[in-house]
């Protein structure tokens, strides 16, 4: 007889009693079949493995189908027994999960020993006062705060020059805090108008100013608008955030956030004339601040202003010579300008510090003593000219500018110690810091 190739049917054949029969199985699986099976007429199957073992694939036993009938037959019970395993799983693992749920309700919810579903709480308060979307300690509280308390300034001076700046009140009389650079244009007359969070427009007049430090104070008799709350500027951190809040640009109420870069950074700031006109020991910050923000306050998280905007740095622009905000602002810091305000609000002017010598602005290494003023702290000290100061209590002096921000950052009547060198040598000397009016 030919060979019958795998899976040219479904039927095999088998001895039954010496008669070659062919049995059919319909809805059962085949067993597996050799690759080569050769067909025993009138025989039984071999027992004995042929000669040609690679090739061959031993037949299935007689009751192969019985086997496989008995097996379908239990196979529902074991489909059964599997689920209910995963149903008892998916239990277990949803009152875990559930457990779960409960004790973040209590963690985030405040208190909560129930087990309603999260869904079913009521969304926690994220701040307090009148309007609960306002979190406490955000930069949206520091804002709700200070803006009532900061206004806008619009100037104008005798010779219609114009300018416009910010400020804040600072206490409860109407006196508000802005610098000398806003208001300078109406210091020999012209007209400074106030204009408050609610848009209230008032007349203000000037108080007093101070070139040296860029301060100024106006006045506006009964204003409608509450103090702000002073903070220490030298307990300010580098990293610690803050808020600017001002009018850049003419608008007003504008609110921008950022961190402390640095602290006692110098800088020197100048007039429209290009003349210097103070020096700072700043800090400098990257919330955004521009020509208008002048005069408004840098304000800590807590809601105290910790100092006055007041400069930037800026880069040459494809217009105008200038651009705006590159992240480099700087403020006064507010233990120095509170000083000052209450020196302007007492006399209309307010005082430096100076050594009473004068140094090299070209010069680089040090400040460089230039000229010495007869009966002056320097001259009673023994300074003379071509002397290079290189430190004030120990901090270090590299030019004209950082000596004379560092020595502002005293108060008349203090003593420090300067080094400077003479010949190569150096040298320290300590003076009394003289005064000047400006």
């Amino acid at each position: 007889m030919p060979l019958r190739t795998p899976g040219s049917d479904a039927a095999y054949r088998q001895t039954n009693g010496g008669r070659s029969t062919t049995q059919r199985s319909f809805g059962q699986p085949e067993p597996p079949e050799p690759r080569f099976r050769p067909v025993y007429q009138g025989q039984a199957w071999p027992t004995e493995q042929p000669q040609y073992r690679p090739a061959y694939i031993p037949p299935p036993p007689a009751d192969w189908h019985q086997q496989q009938a008995r097996s379908y037959q239990n196979e529902p019970a074991k489909l059964n027994r599997v689920v209910m395993i995963a149903a008892l799983v998916a239990l277990v693992i949803g009152v875990i999960a559930g457990a779960g749920a409960a004790t973040a309700v209590v963690a985030l919810g405040g208190g909560a020993s129930d087990n309603t579903p999260i869904t079913q709480q009521p969304d926690p308060p994220v701040g307090t006062g009148a309007d609960p979307k306002i979190r406490t300690g955000s930069v949206s509280a520091v804002a709700a705060t200070l803006l009532p308390s900061v206004v806008q300034l619009k100037v104008q001076g005798s010779d219609n020059s114009d300018a416009t700046g910010s400020g804040f009140v600072i206490d409860n009389v109407g006196h508000i805090l802005t610098n000398n650079h806003v208001v300078a244009a109406a210091a020999k007359g012209g007209s400074i108008q106030v204009v408050t969070n609610n848009n209230k427009t008032a007349t203000a007049r000037l108080v007093g100013r101070s070139p040296a430090y860029d301060l100024a104070v106006v006045q506006v008799v009964g204003l409608d608008a509450p103090s702000v709350q002073f903070g220490r500027s030298d307990a300010a951190v580098v990293g610690q955030d803050v808020v600017a809040i001002g009018s850049p640009l003419g608008l007003a109420g504008t609110v921008t956030s950022g961190i402390i870069s640095a602290k006692n950074r110098p800088v020197t700031t100048g007039d429209d004339t290009g003349q210097t006109s103070s020096f700072i020991s700043a800090l400098q910050t990257d919330a955004a601040i521009n020509p208008g923000n002048s005069g408004g306050p840098l304000v800590d998280m807590n809601a105290r202003v910790i100092g006055v905007n007041s400069a930037i740095a800026t880069v040459r622009g494809s217009e105008d010579g200038q651009s705006g905000s590159i992240g480099l602002g700087f403020a006064i810091p507010i233990d120095q300008a509170r000083r000052t305000a209450q020196q302007l609000i007492a006399t209309g002017k307010a005082s430096y510090p100076v050594i009473g010598a004068s140094v090299d602005m070209t010069f680089e290494g040090g400040g460089r003593v230039s000229s010495v003023t007869a009966n002056s702290p320097s001259a009673r000290a023994g300074l003379r000219v071509g002397d290079v100061i290189t430190a004030v209590n120990n901090q270090p002096v590299d030019s004209a500018e950082v000596l004379i921000v560092a020595i502002r950052t005293y108060q008349p009547g203090e003593a420090v110690r300067l080094t400077y060198e003479r010949g190569g040598r150096a040298r320290t000397v300590t003076l009394t810091l003289g005064q000047q009016i400006g």
